[in-house]
């Protein structure tokens, strides 16, 4: 039957149901091979120093970086079973697996036990001896992902310390780093890594099975994205105890640091992001510095728009400046925790330089609550554990560096960045009310260093006059 339509209307055709049935099976064949492509399927490559690695900025193109083949049988099956991790011919085991967390070194205030160097990185012996610094950072399982990046920038011996609340915790852990150590080689390479639990570890829910399918959520391209579906494994338990205990940077920073085997080490958070070819610049640097005094060399840091490229350049980095697009590190939340760096003058210098890295200038204007990410011997003051979560952390480990007569120079063109333009309206109320109270610790800790210090001077005197 045919249906007709007054006027200019055309007349429809009859259509019977086997072409029907055509057309939607062809609709259907063509959205699979666009969900799930064939295996065979040539995808693009993205390679720094002959390396896969992803682009971990927060908006992530699917056709940027390939699928790891090794990746795929391990993954992303359907995990019904913690066991179905492991790939078909029982080659790849979990990260930690052997790693017996009933015993560990305490801290000074017995409040969390550490495994030193629970995982060492295949080449990070070697590297740590043919290189003159490392890389000591830190993190929580929430921004672990950021070590993609980062591995990708730096290729030195990396020391991160990785903070466990729970069993939970442990496990997401344990997926993740096996999925970093398979996806990028550099993290398999030259990250070692060291655990921190808390005392309250064993109360903490244990997982048996997963709970949800995490079929195509393990993909190299995707480290954020992986991330997110493994930190649903924590239940409201582990998270309330999260919310209730504060995050203990300063244990972090120190684990971090002292697990580095080079000459200099570069303290950093995990989501600093160091520049491009900044290792092979810092090495040739340091290999002709010859320090007279306590040393501390300053790398700038800079906000970048998530909308911008990362700078591959100090030039691109000062043109994004320009735009609107970077600034310094903190510059609109709380200005005076770099402002002793004297970025004014960093950008004015030196701008038609090569890739040797050099002092631009010395630090005069030390400010009182100056935090820059810096680069020294391994005979710094430590970080204070007494301060946790979020306010005086580092300031007040370069407080003391200053009063301990430490120099501070700053370097160029070498650079970190970190993603995102910050604003104190986005700041959770929380962090407010963590760095009220460091504020209160601080003042007794201002005396401490005070009253240290006069006192080896004092000692030094009397050494001289005899």
């Amino acid at each position: 039957m045919s249906i007709q339509y007054d006027g200019n209307k055309h007349d429809i055709s009859k259509c019977s149901s086997i072409k029907i049935l055509l057309i939607l099976l062809s609709v259907n064949i063509f959205w699979l091979l666009k969900v799930y492509p064939p295996s065979g399927q040539v995808t693009k490559e993205c390679s720094v120093q002959g390396h896969t690695v992803p682009v971990s900025r927060p908006v992530v193109s699917p056709t940027k970086c390939p699928k790891n083949p090794e990746v795929d049988l391990s993954f992303v099956h359907p995990l019904i079973k913690l066991e179905n991790l492991y790939n078909e011919n029982k080659t790849t085991s979990l990260a930690f697996d052997d790693l017996d967390l009933s015993y560990g070194r305490w801290d000074n205030q017995h409040a969390y036990k550490i495994k030193d160097f629970a995982i060492v990185g295949d080449q990070y012996t070697e590297s740590s001896e043919n290189s003159l610094i490392c890389l000591a950072t830190q993190s929580s399982v929430e921004r672990l992902n950021s070590l993609a990046q980062v591995s990708a920038n730096w290729y030195g011996p990396i020391s991160v310390a990785l903070f466990s609340a729970s069993n939970e915790e442990f496990l997401i852990l344990q997926y993740f780093i096996t999925y970093m150590r398979l996806c990028f080689p550099n993290i398999k390479a030259n990250a070692t890594f060291h655990i921190l639990i808390p005392r309250d570890y064993e109360k903490l829910p244990k997982v048996v099975t997963l709970p949800f399918i995490l079929k195509g959520k393990f993909d190299c391209r995707y480290p954020e994205k992986t991330l997110k579906a493994l930190l649903k494994l924590r239940t409201v338990k582990t998270l309330q105890w999260r919310q209730r205990n504060t995050y203990p940077q300063n244990h972090m920073r120190n684990l971090a640091r002292k697990g580095c085997q080079s000459k200099y080490v570069f303290l950093t958070d995990i989501d600093i992001i160091p520049s491009t070819n900044i290792v092979a610049q810092l090495n040739d640097f340091f290999k002709g510095e010859r320090c007279t005094k306590n040393c501390a060399y300053v790398i700038p840091t800079f906000e970048i728009d998530v909308r911008a490229p990362f700078p591959r350049s100090k030039k691109s980095l000062l043109r994004l400046i320009r735009k609107g697009l970077a600034r310094p590190f903190h510059e609109k939340v709380f200005i005076y925790n770099q402002y002793a760096t004297n970025f004014t003058k960093w950008l004015s210098t030196n701008l038609n330089e090569t890739d040797v890295t050099k002092i631009s200038h010395s630090v005069t204007n030390f400010e009182f609550l100056y935090e820059p990410f810096y680069i020294a011997m391994d005979n710094v003051p430590a970080h204070d554990e007494r301060f946790t979560g979020y306010g005086f952390t580092r300031n007040s480990q370069v407080y003391e560096m200053h009063i301990a007569g430490f120099e501070f120079y700053v370097l160029t063109p070498v650079f970190t960045c970190h993603w995102g333009l910050q604003r104190k309206q986005t700041r959770p109320a929380w962090r407010e009310q963590q760095n009220n109270i460091n504020r209160k610790k601080f003042d007794g800790f201002k005396s401490e260093i005070f009253a240290r210090y006069r006192t080896q001077k004092s000692s030094k005197n009397k050494i001289l006059i005899k």
